[in-house]
């Protein structure tokens, strides 16, 4: 389900003590999901990439691609590591219905910075976890992102940073790009990479708990 625009959540902190059991996958190789899980307490055993065809399908729907991708990546590594439990992610910028993917140069870039411009678009992020019995239990969160109108020169400087590539949607807000933000409805970390509240929900539901943080633990 969408997150609620007005609700308000603490996130809860997970310890490494929790992954003791349980060996844990991350099926992403984005440093920023890895950064994010370390915001939690989450440092996942493995790191292993995903090999799935990320294409669109016809007519296929952002919120419908998000889930897609974030589950197929689970599953993908899931198949590979029967044993363990596989957290993949996947996160979608669309204004309208229109996807607006990792731009591939400068010049889809500057196309995806104009569309933006003066306008909301959704982020959507799709969270899966895959325990060893192969049953997948998903989350599809939706932010909403409002652009300040970007000058020509604006666009330029972002373009040189180079902080546009390998971001959906051309831009990270975690980065310059966070000047460019007028207003953000919903999950924050949802728009970094992973959206931690629902992220810490799922973990917590296989048994890697939320508690207080473990005093001198890294």
């Amino acid at each position: 389900m969408p997150a609620s625009p007005n609700r308000v959540t603490e996130t809860p902190i997970l310890t490494k003590t929790s992954l003791t059991k349980t060996r844990l996958i991350l099926a992403s190789a984005s440093p920023r999901r890895v950064e994010l899980l370390a915001q939690i307490g989450i440092v996942a055993d493995e790191i292993i990439p995903a090999r799935i065809d990320e294409r669109v399908r016809k007519g296929e729907l952002p919120p419908a691609l998000a889930g897609r991708l974030a589950e197929e990546k689970a599953r993908e590594v899931a198949n590979r590591n029967p044993d363990a439990l596989v957290l993949g992610a996947d996160t979608i910028v669309a204004c309208g219905r229109r996807i607006l993917g990792k731009a591939e140069d400068e010049a889809q870039a500057r196309r995806h910075l104009n569309l933006l411009s003066g306008r909301r678009h959704r982020v959507l992020g799709g969270v899966c976890l895959i325990g060893g019995k192969g049953r997948p239990r998903t989350r599809l969160v939706t932010t909403r992102v409002t652009f300040k109108r970007l000058s020509g020169e604006e666009i330029d400087a972002y373009l040189a940073s180079g902080q546009w590539r390998g971001k959906a949607g051309a831009y990270g807000i975690q980065g310059r790009a966070g000047a460019f933000v007028r207003q953000i409805i919903g999950s924050y970390s949802n728009v970094v990479g992973l959206p931690l509240f629902e992220t810490a929900a799922l973990l917590s539901g296989a048994g890697i708990k939320a508690g207080p943080e473990t005093p001198g633990q890294p």
